[in-house]
């Protein structure tokens, strides 16, 4: 009823065919002119997502959020290599040589050490690439506040959750094409 009142509004028509058992078809014919004085505009250039034997350390409790973030990025061709919570990112980031890691993706509000606390933990260590590593916060908290907060912190940059995965590969290819 809703949607025939929107289409009526709007001049067009609605019809449904309905099968006991198979189901129903609605169509909405809608009539709309075409703008003759409509600027063409080039299509936006294909962000490359070709990150091919880049090493990620990816910090995310969200087990959900992990899978989406490790196939895509193992897709692109990205080594991932996972941790659970801030205090785990920290711990391989410890045990891994220096320059193991490319870039760190850090989920900002995690348990036992929380993404800021391990980025700061992180810069304050004593060794060559500690304070060099890229650090992206990822993080459902996208205010103004919450981004200076993450770069206080020592993180790099921040992406906001649910991830624009366009915005995060022209990120990520920025911040690794300054690392090389």
């Amino acid at each position: 009823a809703i949607v025939g009142q929107l289409v009526k509004k709007m001049g067009g028509t609605i019809t449904v065919e309905s099968k006991l058992g198979e189901g129903t078809c609605f169509t909405v014919v809608l009539p709309f002119e075409i703008d003759k004085d409509a600027v063409r505009t080039a299509p936006a250039p294909k962000i490359q997502r070709d990150i091919r034997g880049r090493r990620l350390l990816v910090v995310e409790d969200n087990e959900l959020n992990m899978e989406i973030a490790e196939f895509v990025l193992k897709d692109a061709g990205a080594i991932v290599e996972k941790a659970g919570n801030g205090k785990e990112a920290v711990q391989k980031y410890l045990a891994a040589p220096t320059g193991t890691y490319d870039a760190i993706l850090m989920d900002v509000q995690m348990p036992v050490m929380d993404g800021r606390t391990a980025a700061r933990t992180i810069r304050a260590l004593e060794r060559a690439d500690a304070k060099s590593i890229p650090i992206i916060a990822l993080s459902a908290d996208a205010f103004i506040e919450d981004v200076r907060l993450s770069k206080e912190s020592g993180m790099n940059d921040h992406v906001a959750k649910p991830i624009d995965f366009d915005a995060l590969w022209s990120l990520i290819q920025t911040t690794l094409s300054h690392t090389v």
